[in-house]
């Protein structure tokens, strides 16, 4: 595979998004081919390889739900048994979605989980199950199976439902099913591990736009299912091409057999307004493209920020590492889409936004909330901006560096009639998501990156 037009594509838009270093790689026509940009630290600078070590943040939950799908596989877990078959200590602030949320629903999403629960639960051979006993005070969002709503939580609870089914901590679990048969040496949980060989750290912007390092490297242990592996451009290739069934591997065939494999990549629930994908298959999210269908997952850090694209169709894959915010997601959706019209012929456009109406905005304008995150929707009269930010409680009470928030994007109404959005400009542009009305027609929430953010009571009168 000739590899100079990739490398001057990464050199240009690392240069344009502020990228201090990069690592991409693709598999097309049977080959793999690199091209490693930059620096692992403006601090302590070594050049990118296709074997530095970037933490992945969310591609970590295309491991996790490839170690449930080899227990299923094994005929030890089912997927719509009831989690507490697995995790009878379960409980949750809702306790009818404690009794009734299976493997399935946390695979897909669909258990109605609040995103995330921030807390610290020590680097033990009990983090998981420290944060499972948690879980009481995580926000239900949705009926259990009513819609998909993104959630690392579930990720983490899914994490323990492993443990207990093997017997074993869950990094070592994933490890023995999936890590050490596909030879992914530079795939580790553990950054004793890290630290011995090459990676990238994480970098935020200063008051001046200037790359700085982020002193957080990865989430803490009991995030590990949702977010806390790390690898390589190399060996999340050929992760991917595992996934594909293209792995030379020796041991590619005991880890997952090809049928359930392929099963994952099946839609199993539909995705409304969101770039990321159309539906979900089995953790992967999927897209049809130019009546292609591309099954990927992405990630963020601190930082460090990936995405990991295939295309059975084609057998083709691309995955693209960066480290540094906030141009690291803009960076890694131009390369992206760059490969697959390059390689592939599909083109991925971002539709166009209607007219600003006062009348509309009107209508978003307010507050939104996560439980570790707010949304301000807010209008000057002519744009209608979005504004996302950890909460200033978590920022005051946390011993540990957050990620910098970023500025306001500008967002336009996709349809005059219609409740879908798209995001115009800043470090989010292209991103797409969608305003949720309760029965009488009120906007009660908004999603975002296939999160759902529930709309403030009396908080609803923005400006900028």
């Amino acid at each position: 595979m000739a590899t100079e037009e990739l490398d001057a594509f990464v050199a240009s838009a690392a240069s344009e998004y502020g990228i201090p270093g990069a690592a991409v790689g693709v598999w097309h026509e049977g080959r793999a081919g690199y091209a490693c940009h930059g620096v692992t630290s403006v601090a302590n600078p070594l050049a990118i390889t296709p074997d530095t070590v970037f933490s992945v943040g969310s591609v970590s939950k295309s491991f996790t739900a490839t170690a449930v799908m080899r227990l299923v596989a094994d005929g030890l877990i089912d997927l719509d048994a009831r989690v507490r078959e697995y995790v009878p200590e379960l409980v949750l602030g809702d306790e009818q979605a404690a009794a009734s949320i299976t493997v399935r629903h946390l695979l897909n999403h669909t258990a109605g989980l609040g995103v995330r629960l921030v807390v610290e639960t020590g680097d033990g051979d009990d983090a998981l199950a420290g944060f499972v006993a948690r879980m009481n005070e995580l926000e239900q969002l949705a009926p259990v199976g009513e819609r998909a709503s993104y959630s690392q939580a579930g990720y983490n609870l899914l994490g323990r439902v492993v443990e207990k089914v093997t017997g074993h901590g869950f990094e070592e679990a994933v490890a023995e099913v999936a890590l050490r048969p596909l030879g992914l040496e530079h795939t580790t949980y553990h950054l004793n591990d890290v630290m011995t060989g090459r990676f990238a750290v994480g970098h935020n912007a200063d008051a001046d736009g200037n790359p700085v390092v982020a002193r957080e490297w990865k989430d803490t242990r009991g995030n590990n299912p949702g977010g806390g592996i790390a690898s390589s451009a190399a060996d999340l290739l050929a992760w991917a091409r595992f996934h594909l069934g293209a792995s030379d591997a020796a041991g590619a065939a005991s880890v997952l057999p090809a049928a359930v494999r392929e099963s994952m990549r099946e839609q199993t629930v539909e995705l409304r307004g969101s770039s990321l994908g159309d539906g979900f298959g089995i953790c992967w999210f999927l897209r049809d493209l130019d009546g292609v269908r591309v099954i990927g997952h992405g990630g963020s850090g601190n930082g460090q920020f990936a995405d990991l694209q295939f295309v059975p169709g084609r057998d083709f894959a691309v995955v693209s590492l960066t480290n540094a915010g906030p141009g690291g997601v803009a960076f890694n959706q131009a390369l992206v889409r760059w490969t697959l019209e390059h390689y592939l012929g599909v083109v991925d456009k971002d539709p166009e936004p209607v007219a600003y109406d006062a009348a509309r905005a009107a209508e978003l304008v307010g507050h939104y909330e996560i439980d570790a995150m707010t949304l301000d929707i807010a209008t000057d009269g002519g744009v209608l901006t979005l504004e996302v930010r950890i909460k200033a409680e978590l920022r005051a009470g946390s011993a540990k560096e957050l990620p910098a928030d970023y500025p306001p994007f500008e967002f336009g109404l996709l349809a005059a009639d219609g409740d879908d959005y798209i995001v115009t400009t800043g470090a989010f542009a292209g991103q797409r998501g969608f305003f949720s009305r309760d029965e009488h027609g009120a906007i009660v929430g908004c999603d975002l990156a296939g999160r759902m953010f529930t709309r403030s009571q009396g908080l609803c009168e923005v400006q900028i």
